[in-house]
């Protein structure tokens, strides 16, 4: 089984405005995703951007580097270009590696892709871990997934889900179960086939409502597959508070503070 990563990676964020060129540790950001990404089975890691500042970095560290329209409305969508330009077949996968997830594990990399690979008319595969707290199940920020006993994506929501009938007697307010529930991971694997197909098609009506580009493909008809991610998928970087936390943690030890 072969597969492919691309990192899609954008100057402009609201929230962290050069996120990709932000420096951690004395690195970009990009080149720690890039290099956790090097560090999978993938034959191939390529970084697609539509911004000249990220491709000129990428390309000091020796980063493979497409460039795609500066119009895209998501990753998916820069993804998609990429295989258009390259002429991948629309059997072969690859791998959405978000360019805000410097400390991703490369098994995880690799393991959405052989779930992929291994899931009979699957046209995507993702990961979730398990929901740890109340707090985290209420949270309309954490993505929830259910999946049937095939390990197939049923629903996505920011709602919680499943909902524990028995642990909230008096409503939403009172509940105190999550057993069960798994929140969703932001990694991909896709045949390309599907890819450009999603890519093609216009938001559908529960994806307007959720806010939730998955459940595009769910309305469509496509197959997901969903596993457990084998070990911790690490901290993404969305603000500028998680930036300063990462840069502590990785931050090389004095003999002092050793």
């Amino acid at each position: 089984m072969s597969f492919r990563v691309v990192i899609p990676a954008r100057y402009g964020s609201s929230r962290l405005p050069g996120k990709p060129l932000r420096d951690i540790a004395g690195l970009p950001m990009i080149q720690h995703v890039y290099r956790q990404a090097q560090n999978s089975a993938a034959i191939e890691v390529i970084v697609a951007t539509d911004d000249q500042r990220i491709a000129e970095v990428c390309a000091d560290f020796g980063a493979a580097v497409c460039m795609t329209r500066p119009d895209h409305p998501s990753g998916t969508d820069r993804i998609a270009e990429v295989a258009l330009q390259l002429g991948w077949s629309d059997e072969a996968v690859v791998v959405n590696v978000q360019g805000d997830e410097p400390g991703l594990p490369p098994q995880l990399i690799d393991q959405v892709a052989a779930l992929l690979a291994g899931g009979e008319g699957a046209q995507v595969a993702t990961l979730a871990t398990p929901v740890r707290s109340l707090d985290e199940f209420l949270d309309t920020n954490a993505v929830k997934v259910v999946s049937d006993s095939r390990g197939r994506a049923l629903y996505f929501s920011r709602a919680p889900i499943p909902w524990v009938r028995e642990s909230a007697p008096a409503g939403l307010g009172s509940q105190t179960g999550y057993d069960g529930a798994w929140r969703h991971l932001g990694l991909y694997a896709y045949r390309v086939g599907a890819l450009l197909e999603l890519a093609a098609a216009p938001p559908s009506p529960l994806e307007l409502t959720e806010k939730l580009e998955q459940l595009r493909a769910l309305e469509m008809g496509m197959t997901i597959m969903v596993a457990l991610a084998m070990c911790e998928p690490g901290q993404g970087v969305d603000t500028e508070a998680d930036l300063v936390r990462l840069a502590r943690e990785w931050a090389p030890q004095s003999p002092n503070n050793s």
